[in-house]
């Protein structure tokens, strides 16, 4: 829903081009713990003390309950260009991609692809990584922004590769067959996303694909560059584990160890898929000294806690601070 897309803080796929939630909503109306209705924002820019939208979006109920919201919407596209290309290494695809935007060029989509994901989802041999790109909008634009890839992309040695892979991944993006059916079979297969900025991306990527490997039970770690920034990108994990008798004790190893490996590399703790119940016990490690602020405008908002207790690591029992 809009309003869970909100309150997790949630991107679509086309972010690089339209940003994430954050930068579509406009003003919100919230009703409080304690009943009253407040409006936040309004202006398409403002100066007027903190930005209040901001305070409850990806507050995940914890800080009152979203009840309406006035969304930015931009001129339908009517021109759509599209690219791929392979190369080397998973670092040069992420040079590439902060190439690319530190460059000014936006395109809606711009994915990157391990080696392992491009063999699986797009056919490669397992030795080359795979980047789609897909523009957008003005006709004007989108062929500037493509240009701009291009180059970027033949500087760096990346090889042009058919535009029928970006076909194939609009058609089959949000089909999830494939690890339900492994799931049925008993083994651990779940996604963990964060976000850092491109000096650390590259180490992101080794560290959490090293400690989620050790594991004891570990099948399998894989990853994408979902989302890029003028200042860094996402980097979204696949991993599986092995079917046994503890599936819940090996699930928790693979995210203590990968999610830890993210946060000491310089990653943060979530992209787009919120905090929720897993995330909630790195909370105080991934924020410091600032969770303390958190916990006092839910003391300050929610005094009798009644608003999703527990939820974003906030302790329902512990006095207040």
């Amino acid at each position: 829903t809009v309003g869970g897309w909100i309150a997790a803080r949630g991107a679509g796929q086309f972010s690089t081009r339209y940003g994430k939630i954050d930068d579509m909503v406009v003003a919100l109306e919230v009703v409080l713990a304690d009943g009253r209705i407040v409006r936040t924002g309004g202006a398409p820019a403002g100066a007027d003390g903190p930005d209040l939208v901001s305070l409850f979006i990806g507050s995940e109920g914890t800080l009152g309950i979203i009840t309406d919201v006035w969304l930015r919407a931009h001129p339908r596209a009517t021109t759509t260009t599209q690219a791929a290309y392979s190369l080397d290494t998973m670092n040069d695809g992420i040079e590439l991609c902060r190439r690319i935007v530190r460059a000014g060029a936006t395109p809606a989509v711009l994915r990157l692809y391990d080696a392992t994901e491009s063999k699986r989802s797009h056919g490669g041999d397992g030795t080359r990584c795979t980047l789609l790109v897909l523009d957008e909008g003005d006709d004007e634009l989108t062929l500037a922004t493509m240009a701009v890839v291009h180059r970027h992309a033949l500087e760096i040695g990346a090889r042009v590769e058919d535009t029928s892979l970006v076909d194939h991944w609009l058609e089959h993006r949000n089909d999830t067959s494939g690890l339900q059916a492994v799931t049925r079979k008993g083994y651990v297969v779940d996604t963990m996303e964060v976000a850092g900025p491109w000096s650390v991306l590259t180490n992101v990527y080794a560290g959490v694909c090293a400690a989620m490997s050790s594991v004891t039970g570990s099948r399998s770690v894989s990853a994408h560059l979902s989302h890029s920034y003028l200042d860094g990108a996402c980097l979204y994990f696949t991993f599986a584990g092995d079917k046994g008798d503890n599936p819940e004790a090996l699930y928790r190893s693979l995210w203590d160890a990968g999610q830890r490996a993210a946060l000491d590399a310089g990653a943060n703790l979530s992209h787009h898929h919120g905090v929720g119940l897993n995330r909630s016990r790195f909370m105080r490690e991934a924020l410091g000294a600032s969770f303390d602020v958190l916990q006092a405008i839910k003391h300050s908002l929610d005094p009798h806690r009644i608003l999703n207790p527990g939820k974003l690591g906030l302790s329902d029992s512990d006095p207040w601070p």
